[in-house]
């Protein structure tokens, strides 16, 4: 697999995976909608500011995201990184998606909504019981 290969994957999944290092030290996942945009090696997301794992990423940038399609041949692919929690106004409203105020009642300016910038550096690729790691 090429990184190529590993974005136009990734573009092509409803859900996401992420984790966060917890206050205890451990792991915690939950899982995202889509992003909101994947620009090579950079992933954002929409979330909720007052969530636990907003409160995580503040404390630890650390995180890992996990995009996989499920079915009779298996893909999955791990990707290593930092997060970074964006509460500016600007970066609210370059993603802000019409359909977000479902989430978000006050709109862009909610101060509920923000985004979650994940830069990767490295990538596990799971497929056909093969793995890969390729350094983004």
């Amino acid at each position: 697999m090429t990184k190529e290969g590993i974005y136009e994957f990734i573009a092509r999944q409803k859900t996401s995976l992420i984790s966060s290092v917890g206050e205890d030290g451990y792991p915690a996942t939950r899982a995202l909608i889509q992003p909101v945009l994947i620009e090579e090696n950079v992933i954002w997301f929409a979330t909720y500011t007052s969530s636990r794992k907003v409160r995580h990423y503040l404390s630890n940038p650390k995180a890992c995201v996990y995009f996989y399609e499920k079915g009779r041949n298996f893909q999955g692919v791990e990707i290593k990184g930092t997060m970074e929690v964006c509460t500016d106004q600007a970066t609210k409203e370059r993603f802000w998606k019409p359909f977000f105020t479902r989430f978000y009642r006050k709109g862009v300016t909610d101060p509920d909504y923000c985004i979650l910038k994940f830069t990767g550096f490295e990538a596990q690729w799971f497929a056909s019981q093969r793995t890969q790691t390729i350094k983004l």
